[in-house]
């Protein structure tokens, strides 16, 4: 737990959206062995390493070829994981994902504390981080909510770059 509270200490972008499915359906997916494939819309491969909750590991392959690995840290079933993602050997960015019901809606948040620059002093990261980074990640959490959102309503896989391209990873 020391980790995670150390890789919350960063600046963080989240996005949020009313779900078209159920608190199981918006689990079942992204629980899902290589969900990725089907629900992110800058995905082009994600091959699992190991799946088995909050041991899981897995490669995303980006649409411009970047590779990160997720690491899995916690696994709550209905309710969201944590993970850490990055390239191999680099610095990684902590992500929660969570569901939850508010009367009989239900909710994505994903929350990404990124690695960027985050050792030196707020003071000086501030405008980078919001004229900047954080737009950009805000951007790139909603295509990817959506993606999900699109997959539980149509029972199909994403299009490619469905809401547009994204400059870090198209």
């Amino acid at each position: 737990m020391e980790l995670i509270a150390n890789l919350k200490k960063n600046w963080s972008a989240q996005y949020r959206k009313k779900m078209g499915g159920s608190k199981e359906d918006v689990w079942k997916v992204i629980s899902m062995q290589n969900n990725l494939n089907y629900v992110h819309p800058f995905c082009k491969k994600n091959k699992v390493i190991l799946w088995d909750g909050e041991k899981s590991k897995d490669i995303l392959v980006y649409l411009n070829d970047l590779t990160f690995i997720r690491e899995f840290l916690t696994w709550e079933k209905n309710i969201g994981y944590s993970l850490i993602i990055g390239e191999k050997n680099k610095q990684k960015s902590y992500v929660e994902w969570e569901i939850d019901t508010i009367n009989d809606d239900t909710y994505l948040t994903i929350t990404v504390y990124p690695y960027f620059i985050k050792n030196l002093p707020k003071f000086i990261t501030f405008f980078p981080y919001y004229l900047f980074v954080i737009p950009k990640l805000k951007s790139y959490l909603k295509s990817v909510i959506n993606g999900i959102d699109y997959f539980i309503e149509t029972k199909k896989p994403i299009p490619k770059n469905y809401f547009g391209k994204h400059s870090w990873f198209s």
